[in-house]
């Protein structure tokens, strides 16, 4: 099969699940408010438990390796389900999907309020993890198809959001917990936000028609090398962020800040990661070749990654602040890039669901990986190390990206 038909056939299984624009009754600001719900809904989940680890360990019995789990399983769920998403938006449609996941992430922090035992917890996790894959899937390519004129701005507007959504669930979680009396408070409001988030796709997503038989062509997109470079590199990426969520304020508890204070020190991160998530696309949006912009996050990340191992008392909001200002440009500017590589929208979101579950996948093993140097080594350094290394390594695969071969990459024999 040529790649032409089998763009042809994602285009048109697509067309029949979502319609091509927003309905006239609902203005464009609320289905701008709705993405920004459901992004503010993709982390809190993750960065909340790093600040009451220690709490959580305490009454669960759960060891770094089992604290890490917490991270590692729903992270594991977001690649794997990732490649699902197009699959599942063909079969019931975009709104459909993201409507079941938002349902997915109330139950799934709803239930925090009851669990007594580790393994529980660790299963609303994976409950959480499974609803989280499905919007990472499906949203990108509703931005593409709703807002073509605007893919940079408004997917820079996503990726601030999901930024600012790990600050609060990193802030909040600790002074929850105060506030319920125990851990348990801290994680269960999380429900609250993706009640919102699902009121608001409610009334503003497309409504779907009905689905027509036969699925997405995804392993047709699998053979193509291009696919795997931007997976790898996304993955790659990805990992220094799923080992901070996991271990920074962990980290700095060890060096004897409390729970609200490396609580907080997270969340200036993640909003200096919002920050450069929404200014860097914005930024760069008159250039098509992404690759400077994309450079100059990775030092930013490797400047971080060295400071906290080498001198993480010395200045630690400075370095991580410039660690999130390379995290948070980087995981949009990687997003864009992804979509650029596609003209339609429906063959643009499978590749961008496609790196996304490969990435996450890859992302979800350092916290584990980083957890037992810690045990062995009895310190991060050599963790934040590791993270050097993969910097260096995506640096030398964004090479590669040029515009200019982006058609070239995805009109190969599929």
């Amino acid at each position: 099969m040529t790649h032409e038909r089998a763009c042809l056939r994602v285009a048109s299984e697509a067309d029949h699940s979502a319609p091509s624009s927003r309905p006239t009754t609902v203005p464009a600001v609320v289905l701008l408010a709705a993405i920004a719900a459901v992004a503010l809904n993709l982390r809190p989940f993750i960065t909340g438990i790093g600040p009451l680890a220690r709490d959580i360990g305490a009454q669960t019995g759960l060891n770094l390796i089992g604290l890490s789990l917490l991270t590692l399983v729903p992270m594991l769920l977001m690649g794997v389900c990732a490649f699902g998403g197009p699959w599942l938006q063909a079969r019931i449609g975009a709104r459909r999907a993201i409507l079941g996941a938002l349902g997915l992430l109330v139950l799934g922090s709803a239930l925090r309020l009851f669990t007594a035992t580790g393994w529980q917890l660790v299963g609303t996790a994976a409950l959480l993890g499974l609803g989280v894959a499905v919007l990472q899937a499906v949203l990108p390519g509703i931005i593409k198809r709703q807002f073509p004129q605007q893919v940079g701005v408004v997917m820079g507007l996503y990726s601030a959001m999901l930024m600012v959504g790990g600050a609060l669930g990193a802030q909040l979680a600790p002074l929850a917990a105060n506030a319920g009396g125990d851990w348990h408070s801290g994680l269960a409001w999380m429900a609250l936000p993706a009640v919102l988030a699902l009121a608001l796709a409610g009334v503003s997503l497309p409504r779907d028609t009905a689905p027509p038989p036969g699925q997405l062509a995804l392993m047709d997109y699998l053979r193509q090398p291009r696919v795997w470079l931007l997976m790898t590199s996304f993955g790659l990426m990805n990992s220094g962020f799923s080992t901070v969520v996991a271990w920074l304020a962990p980290f700095y508890r060890e060096h004897g800040w409390s729970a609200a204070a490396s609580g907080g020190l997270f969340a200036a991160m993640s909003a200096c990661q919002a920050c450069c998530a929404l200014l860097l696309p914005v930024l760069a949006r008159q250039h098509p070749d992404r690759r400077p912009w994309l450079w100059l996050t990775l030092a930013f990340q490797a400047a971080g990654y060295a400071a906290l191992a080498l001198i993480p008392d010395v200045a630690p909001l400075a370095w991580v602040l410039l660690l999130g200002a390379g995290l948070g440009g980087c995981f949009s500017l990687s997003l864009i890039v992804a979509l650029d590589h596609l003209p339609d929208p429906a063959q643009a979101g499978a590749l961008s669901a496609l790196m996304q579950g490969g990435g996450f996948l890859m992302a979800s093993l350092p916290p584990l990986i980083v957890a037992a140097l810690r045990d062995a080594t009895g310190g991060f350094a050599i963790g934040w190390q590791l993270h050097l290394v993969c910097v260096a390594m995506v640096a030398v695969l964004y090479g590669r990206l040029h515009p200019a071969g982006y058609a070239k990459a995805m009109a190969g024999k599929v």
